[in-house]
C-alpha cells in the first residue's frame, strides 16, 4: 500500500449499494488517502463507508445533501482535496468497474509528469455491451475534432489522474460538466489549457446485477447531455484553433524530450550493469564490452 501527501483517490458514489464498501477496501489496499463523495445517496450505502472511515485513517467521506451528478460530486471532492493540500486526484468509479490494482501505476506516472493529464485507455472485456462500445466511438471521433487531432484515446473512461488546480480553473466556474458529460469535457478543456494528455492502458469490468453492478446512466437524458456537450465544444474550438495547434506543437516537443530522456536512462542502466558484471566477474571493462558486443553481433572474424 502506498501513502501520499500529494495524490489522493476520489470516488463519487450514488446509490452504489453494498458493493461500495468492498470497492473502498480494495482501494485502501493499494493507495491512501482516499476520499469518498456520497452524492445524495438514498440507499443507505454510505453508512458502511462512514463506519469504515472511523477505523481507517486514510479514508475520509463527504456526504452531499442531494444528488448533483457525477461531475459535481467529483468537483466537490476536488475542492476538498485542494483545501487539504493535495495537488492531484485519481478519479475512480465506486461500482468496481475500474482496476484498483492500477492506481499506484497511474499515480507514479503522474508524480513523474505532474503537468500532464494521465488518462486511462480501456481494455474491454468480452462482455462489454455493444451499444456502449459503438456509442463511445462517436465520442472518440468528436473529441478528436475538438482537439484537432489525436490525444485523448477514450474521453469517456473515467479512470484518470487530474491535476486539481488546472481542473478547477477550467471547469469550476462553469455550469456544464456536472453529470456524465464531466469526463469528456474536463479532458478537452484541460487539453485546451495546455495540459498534455498521457494515455495508459487499463482494464475495465462490466458487472452484472447479480455481481452487484449498478448503472445510473439514462440513455435518452444522458446521451442528449453528451450531444449538447460535444456540439458546444465543436463550436468553441473554432475560436481556439491557433492556441490548440500551439499546444499540440508543445506536446510533440515534450514527448520527444521524454523519449530522449528514456533512451538516455536506458543506456545508463546498461552501462551500470556492464560495470557491475566487471566487478563481480573480475574482468576488465574492455573484456566485458567485447563479450557484450559478441553476444549481440557474433564473434569477430579475422581476415
Amino acid at each position: 500500500m502506498s501513502f501520499s501527501t500529494t495524490h489522493i483517490v476520489v470516488l463519487p458514489s450514488y446509490n452504489t449499494g453494498p458493493r461500495l464498501r468492498e470497492v473502498i477496501a480494495q482501494v485502501l489496499e493499494y493507495w491512501q488517502p482516499a476520499l469518498v463523495v456520497i452524492d445524495g445517496s438514498t440507499d443507505g450505502s454510505e453508512r458502511a463507508v462512514l463506519e469504515l472511515a472511523e477505523t481507517e485513517a486514510g479514508l475520509s467521506v463527504i456526504v452531499l445533501p442531494k444528488n448533483s451528478g457525477k461531475g459535481a460530486a467529483f468537483l466537490a471532492g476536488a475542492r476538498a482535496a485542494v483545501a487539504r493540500g493535495y495537488t492531484h486526484a485519481l478519479a475512480m468509479d465506486a461500482d468496481g468497474q475500474h482496476p484498483a490494482a492500477k492506481i499506484a501505476d497511474f499515480m507514479e506516472i503522474s508524480r513523474q509528469q505532474p503537468d500532464t493529464l494521465v488518462l486511462g485507455r480501456p481494455i474491454f472485456p468480452s462482455n462489454v455491451p455493444p451499444e456502449r462500445l459503438h456509442g463511445r466511438k462517436i465520442s472518440v471521433a468528436l473529441v478528436r475534432w475538438a482537439l484537432l487531432g489525436a490525444g485523448i484515446d477514450d474521453p469517456l473512461y473515467g479512470f484518470r489522474v487530474y491535476p486539481l488546480r488546472p481542473l478547477l480553473t477550467v471547469l469550476g466556474p462553469r455550469r456544464t460538466g456536472r453529470r456524465y458529460d464531466f469526463d469528456a469535457e474536463a479532458a478537452v478543456r484541460l487539453c485546451w489549457s495546455g495540459i498534455r494528455p498521457v494515455n495508459v492502458p487499463a482494464p475495465v469490468r462490466y458487472l452484472s446485477r447479480a455481481e452487484g453492478g449498478v448503472s445510473h446512466f439514462h440513455y435518452v437524458r444522458d446521451n442528449l447531455t453528451l450531444a449538447r456537450m460535444h456540439l458546444s465544444l465543436l463550436v468553441e474550438v473554432l475560436a481556439r484553433v491557433p492556441e490548440v495547434l500551439r499546444h499540440r506543437r508543445e506536446w510533440a516537443a515534450a514527448q520527444a524530450r521524454a523519449e530522449s530522456t528514456s533512451e538516455v536512462l536506458a543506456n545508463l542502466d546498461s552501462e551500470i550493469g556492464l560495470v557491475a558484471r566487471c566487478v563481480s566477474s573480475g574482468t576488465t571493462l574492455d573484456e566485458a564490452m567485447e563479450k557484450s558486443l559478441s553476444s549481440r553481433t557474433g564473434p569477430r572474424r579475422t581476415v
